[in-house]
């Protein structure tokens, strides 16, 4: 029976390719394999590799030494331990965050979760639990999925963690972040997050990985934090897709 299925599968599987073949999403060049990028898109992406700010994962342009920390998070440290991200946002980057997002492209999720575990396996050896960052029901009403929820269930699937969907509630209907400063961010946010009573034991005592699609000033991931860490979490590291570019990189 075992060998029937697989083998009903592989079928499926090579038809489906065939009726649609896969393309790169972002030249929609035809690519022999799915869930990647042409080499051309390839060489437009900028992964975040070391030297970087351990904390908030801000390239530098040189190595100035194993845990130096960037200037931005030393005059205003996180609530959360540590930030990773796979790239920065910028062009292809920026239109896969945004198809995704908004043109319910949900077939990017494991190409862009596959290099989100790659970036955070650090945070992934310590991660107990796997919480992302909840939209309000009226918003998840309307687009009818969570981006966040989508990367961190295959980021927890594939790194056998836990995962909490539930554990963290959006409770304030806030405006959309985007053309904000980085105060009417946080005043947006504030008050924002809670843990359902119920769900406590989930997070209580434990290192949580809290998941998002993109940090830009952090003001919705800390307000997150705050929230998880009143209800008990020991500690909470964040990993998303990107992260906009600041003047220290």
């Amino acid at each position: 029976m075992n060998i029937f299925r697989r083998g009903t599968a592989l079928f499926a599987s090579g038809f489906g390719r065939l009726i649609f073949p896969p393309v790169c999403p972002g030249c929609q060049t035809a690519l022999r394999d799915a869930h990647a990028v042409c080499p051309t898109c390839w060489s437009t992406l900028r992964f975040i590799e070391r030297p970087f700010c351990e904390v908030l994962c801000l390239p530098f342009a040189y190595d100035l030494g194993h845990g130096f920390l960037s200037a931005e998070a030393i005059a205003d440290p996180p609530p959360f331990r540590r930030l990773r991200a796979a790239v920065l946002y910028q062009d292809l980057a920026g239109r896969l965050v945004s198809s995704l997002k908004y043109g319910d492209r949900t077939d990017l999720v494991p190409l862009m979760a596959g290099w989100m575990r790659r970036a955070g396996a650090e945070l992934l050896d310590k991660a107990e639990v796997i919480v992302p960052v909840p939209l309000h029901k009226g918003r998840l009403w309307g687009r009818q999925f969570n981006q966040s929820a989508e990367l961190a269930r295959l980021v927890a699937h594939h790194s056998r963690t836990a995962y909490a969907p539930l554990a963290l509630q959006r409770v304030k209907a806030t405006r959309s972040q985007v053309g904000l400063g980085p105060q009417q961010r946080r005043d947006n946010v504030r008050g924002a997050f809670r843990v359902r009573d119920q769900r406590r034991f989930e997070v209580e005592g434990k290192h949580v990985l809290l998941i998002d699609d993109v940090y830009t000033t952090g003001a919705t991931v800390s307000a997150a934090t705050r929230a998880l860490k009143r209800a008990g979490a020991r500690e909470v590291d964040v990993l998303t897709f990107a992260r906009v570019a600041t003047r220290e990189g």
